[in-house]
């Protein structure tokens, strides 16, 4: 792996509260989790990124944080984290943590001492407006549940600003002491142990708001100090973030004007993601090629994070109303599978009919593509979600072992669950569970260790190029090919249900001995590259070439 191991690795996402429960009180904790780090070894996990373990109120799955040097008293102690650090790092997977301070819990002692009076030495650590701020109610990250951004708190007798929901109130981060807080938080877990952050809401961390201006100023510089901060305190640390923002503003992100890749190492591809979507959608490859050819180009050092389920909705705000239309009588044809105007509430599986081929190939295309892939937990298995439950909590229902009581998650009465297993229907725990793949061959579990044994055997598709093979194909597929120091690798995907022959032999003076190295089923060889078959929601990934010292 290089110095960059990120470049190449292969991450997985979970809430520790709904993965493994060691003590039967109804919640996942550390030590169930650190009973399934040889599960997550095997799968081929080599970086795990936890979602909220701070103190919390409980009020939005622990992104209302009441304590950032602690650990949620359900979950465990600081000593169990940092036994799961080390016994983490003993299997070769990394671990890193949600950042989740663009905003406190309104009962963080911060907060609470903000509000109590205007003198306190906490006041200026909030956003706070005298005025009613016309602005009130622009701005709202979710949409039917929130009316606002500002409001008016009773006992700090002035107007506070909240991206997010009313108890969460927005830090201030034109702050010097704000900006210095944070990197203290930093430097804690990074010397603890942990590899680095999924920083939460990254634009809204380096906006310097101003009450009556929507589109305040931002501060990119901000992301520089803690690139050098971090790395100060670890060198190989990483920096993770989620910005969904217009194509032209990413670049900010990863570089300042100069060119110079000093802020973040990483960020979400939700443009891919949306495009991959509608891909998927259409049957038609077309809006994968706009991803690959529209989004600027990386300074060095920089990577994309692809996604196609993670722990929101599927977001679609990317897109035309027209595109947007054609994913949901797709795959969210429901009002209840849809949220916030602009999304999915759903897992893969179910979107996609429980279909294997389309499984497959839509899991075999985010993993051969430009960047790190990032799985989130029971996808592998092919989990469904409950609709019946509010909001994102549909997709956030507690993993599958086995056919044991509360799919082997907990020894708790059911009705102590942090939330109900899914127990009816196609993706009943009985039906879908990681004990019955374990012993199928062909199950879907098994097909992601083999898929993900052979990214790893293919360190081009990470830290290589990724381009679109450029040619006239037959309808419904996509040809693209990861180039780098290791190799080159040719990827065909067949988005469509009719089968096609594929004549890449143009390509064929790039190759030595071509050959699959992974494909939904057994082809005839792949010879001069002039006659490539593939099936209906079909792939094949071809190792074109291998560099000697790779061989």
């Amino acid at each position: 792996m290089t110095d960059r191991w990120y470049a190449e690795a292969v991450v997985y996402c979970l809430d520790i509260d709904t993965y493994a429960d060691s003590d039967g009180d109804g919640v996942g904790d550390i030590n169930g989790l650190i009973g399934r780090l040889d599960y997550l070894a095997r799968l081929g996990v080599t970086c795990l990124w936890l979602h909220p373990i701070h103190p919390t109120t409980h009020r939005d799955d622990g992104y209302d944080a009441t304590d950032f040097y602690a650990v949620d008293p359900r979950l465990g102690s600081l000593g169990d984290f940092a036994e799961l650090l080390h016994q983490a790092g003993n299997r070769g997977i990394r671990v890193i943590i949600d950042l989740v301070v663009n905003h406190t819990s309104d009962q963080h002692p911060w907060f609470r001492s903000a509000r109590s009076a205007p003198d306190s030495p906490y006041r200026d650590w909030y956003v706070w407006s005298e005025q009613e701020p016309p602005d009130r109610r622009q701005g709202m990250v979710f949409p039917g549940e929130q009316d606002e951004t500002w409001s008016y708190d009773r006992t700090g007798k002035a107007w506070f600003y909240h991206r997010f929901y009313r108890f969460q109130p927005d830090l201030n981060f034109a702050n010097p002491a704000v900006r210095a807080e944070i990197k203290k938080i930093m430097s804690f877990w990074l010397q603890l142990g942990v590899a680095g952050f999924r920083i939460d809401a990254v634009p809204f961390i380096i906006e310097l708001t101003e009450p009556g201006n929507p589109d305040s100023p931002k501060d990119f510089d901000f992301l520089t100090e803690l690139r050098q901060h971090v790395q100060w305190r670890r060198a190989d640390a990483l920096l993770l973030a989620e910005a969904n923002v217009p194509p032209a503003q990413l670049v900010e992100y990863f570089a300042d004007r100069g060119g110079s890749a000093n802020r973040l190492h990483m960020l979400f591809d939700f443009m891919l993601n949306g495009r991959l979507m509608l891909a998927l959608a259409r049957q038609d490859p077309e809006p994968i090629i706009e991803a690959l050819r529209d989004t600027p180009m990386l300074p060095p050092g920089a990577q994309w994070a692809t996604f196609l389920r993670n722990h929101d909705e599927i977001d679609l705000s990317r897109l035309t109303a027209d595109q947007r239309a054609d994913v949901y009588r797709e795959f969210g044809p429901e009002e209840e599978m849809r949220i916030y105007e602009r999304g999915i509430r759903r897992r893969l599986a179910p979107m996609l009919g429980n279909d294997r081929r389309r499984i497959e190939l839509a899991y075999s295309l985010q993993f051969s593509l430009r960047g790190t892939p990032v799985l989130r937990y029971g996808e592998e298995i092919g989990m469904g979600e409950d609709l019946s439950l509010p909001g994102r909590e549909a997709i956030r229902t507690p993993m599958q072992w086995s056919t044991k009581p509360n799919a082997g998650f907990s020894s708790a009465e059911p009705e102590r669950l942090v939330r109900p297993v899914v127990s009816n229907g196609e993706y009943d725990y009985r039906r879908v569970n990681v004990t019955a793949q374990r012993h199928d061959r062909g199950s879907l579990l098994g097909w992601f260790e083999r898929m993900i044994r052979t990214l790893r055997e293919a360190p081009e598709v990470g830290s290589g190029s990724c381009t679109h093979v450029d040619q006239e194909l037959p309808p419904g597929v996509l040809a693209h090919r990861a180039d780098g120091p290791t190799g080159s690798m040719l990827f065909l995907h067949n988005l469509g249900t009719e089968a096609a022959t594929v004549d890449l032999g143009s390509l064929y003076a790039d190759a030595d001995l071509p050959n699959d190295v992974l494909a939904d089923q057994e082809y005839a060889p792949v010879g001069k590259l002039d006659a490539l078959e593939i099936a209906g929601y079909g792939y094949r990934w071809i190792r074109l070439c291998r560099a000697d010292s790779y061989a």
